[in-house]
């Protein structure tokens, strides 16, 4: 199984991508080739390419992906804004064959006062100039939430634009699982269903990386706010299902979950405990004491009443209310167990990577989670 996590490239480039990727035990990860709100890239020779990969395999890694930056918009009508992202995802797939990856990740654009239809002809058109200059790099079109009038909400627009491209071979998707549940499809109730219409509109064969976010709101919110893995709307148990999935296998999965942390300066990724949880590594990765913590992390929670299904979902609905409180599930949580004294000379990291095994428990008992 490649599982992985979003990772910067900081100072040394491929070299900073992969040591922060290993020390979460990830087995691929993800990466932009420089600020994603941005166009300022250092030159390829200066991101430690060779010493990036050689550290990398030597940990079990032979598949990365990259990300393109947010300001690319393929769907604009703004002529200015359609040029530069046109030129500079060329210039992005040229940077993503040097760091020897064979997917970019793309988010298909938004049609701002236009309509879907003219977002999708517009990036066909953004697509056949970009993929006019030959090459083996391929384009992941990424599922998205819906959110505003961005164009891939459904499966049907995907396909459209695949469909209208001189090149559909260079073109592949990116399934994201908070974007897909956001845009209204039942990943929690209906994942064969989800798939195998995405296969038929699709086909399962251009389905080359997988993103894994947790939602933050019910499905069909169009909103696009990712959660840690069980803390949201989707749940471990069907991200596991997506992960365990048998038409998925061979994908390389990478977590994008928010870094969290009540003190904002200090806040943490909880990619180290997502990746031992969905691989099957809990024990081995953080000891037998981590799993006796959660067993009494548990034990409080059940005292007070809490499920942690039940709760998470309760805690989201009730903080829609008017004047309620809006604190997040994980944060809730983390301050009650605090104010009991629970993880006495445990970081808020740590507590919070109990947390995330706490939510798992509602899919899987904790002796399974807790035997590799």
């Amino acid at each position: 199984m490649k599982i992985g996590s979003h990772v910067s490239f900081a100072k040394k480039g491929l070299l900073a991508a992969a040591e922060e990727a290993i020390s979460y035990g990830s087995t691929t990860f993800m990466v932009y080739t420089g600020a994603p709100q941005n166009t300022v890239r250092k030159p390829m020779s200066e991101q430690f390419v060779d010493e990036g990969w050689a550290l990398a395999r030597a940990h079990g890694i032979d598949e990365i992906v990259v990300h393109a930056p947010y300001i690319i918009n393929l769907a604009s009508p703004n002529d200015d804004t359609f040029r530069l992202a046109v030129e500079f995802l060329q210039q992005e797939i040229e940077r993503t064959a040097v760091l020897g990856a064979r997917e970019i990740v793309v988010h298909p654009g938004a049609y701002t006062d236009r309509d879907p239809a003219y977002g999708i002809r517009r990036i066909v058109e953004g697509l056949n100039e970009v993929l006019s200059v030959p090459g083996e790099v391929r384009i992941a079109l990424e599922t998205m939430a819906g959110k505003g009038t961005e164009v891939g909400r459904t499966f049907e627009e995907i396909a459209a634009i695949i469909d209208g491209v001189r090149h559909p071979e260079r073109l592949s998707v990116c399934f994201d699982t908070c974007h897909v549940h956001d845009a209204g499809y039942d990943l929690v109730g209906d994942l064969d269903g989800v798939l195998e219409a995405f296969d038929r509109i699709i086909g399962l064969e251009r389905l080359s990386v997988v993103h894994l976010n947790d939602s933050k709101n019910p499905r069909g919110a169009a909103k696009d706010r990712h959660a840690p893995v069980g803390s949201g709307w989707i749940g471990y148990g069907a991200i596991e299902a997506v992960v365990r999935h048998p038409a998925l296998a061979g994908r390389p999965f990478i977590l994008e979950t928010p870094w969290i942390g009540l003190d904002k300066k200090a806040q943490r990724p909880m990619y180290e405990v997502e990746i031992a949880l969905l691989s099957g590594t809990l024990r081995r990765r953080f000891g037998a004491a981590f799993c006796d913590d959660v067993e009494r992390l548990a034990a409080f929670f059940a005292r007070q009443g809490f499920e942690p299904r039940k709760t998470v979902l309760d805690f989201w609905t009730a903080s829609r209310a008017k004047g309620a409180d809006r604190r997040e599930p994980m944060e809730r949580l983390y301050v009650l167990a605090r104010e009991a004294g629970f993880g006495e000379g445990l970081s808020e990291e740590a507590l919070n990577h109990r947390l995330i095994a706490y939510f798992a428990t509602a899919a899987r008992p904790l002796a399974a989670l807790c035997a590799g």
